[in-house]
């Protein structure tokens, strides 16, 4: 695989211990499971989950950013990292929080995320 596929698929894999990092603990208090866990212990679990993403976050930067020979520029990865976060996220939401809903207002947010990498991979004239 060339190193764009690499650089996405291991951003969408960080981008799902991050989103479990996060928010993963709210879904297993709704279920009774760590409900009454003091909040270090939360943290602390929540940081270890943290660390599997940091193992996938630090390889898709470096292997993707141009600086060491990727297709990405610093502003790139940056967007393409928020756009797949919102997107895990969003998809994270749906199956594991039905009681959330999808409104007009989403989408247009998700419109403004795709303006955004298209303006951020657009041709500057300026050499990237």
């Amino acid at each position: 695989m060339n190193t764009t596929i690499w650089t996405i698929l291991l951003l969408v894999i960080s981008n799902v211990f991050m989103t479990l990092a996060w928010y993963g603990h709210l879904k297993f208090q709704s279920a009774g499971i760590g409900r009454d866990w003091p909040l270090f212990v939360v943290i602390l679990i929540s940081w270890g989950i943290a660390l599997v993403e940091y193992c996938f976050m630090i390889p898709a930067n470096k292997i993707g950013f141009h600086g060491n020979g990727g297709p990405f520029s610093l502003m790139q990865l940056k967007v393409l990292q928020e756009v797949i976060t919102l997107t895990v996220f969003t998809l994270f939401t749906m199956f594991f929080f039905s009681e959330e809903k999808l409104h007009w207002n989403h989408f247009a947010a998700f419109l403004c995320l795709i303006g955004a990498v298209y303006f951020v991979f657009m041709p500057t004239g300026q050499g990237g």
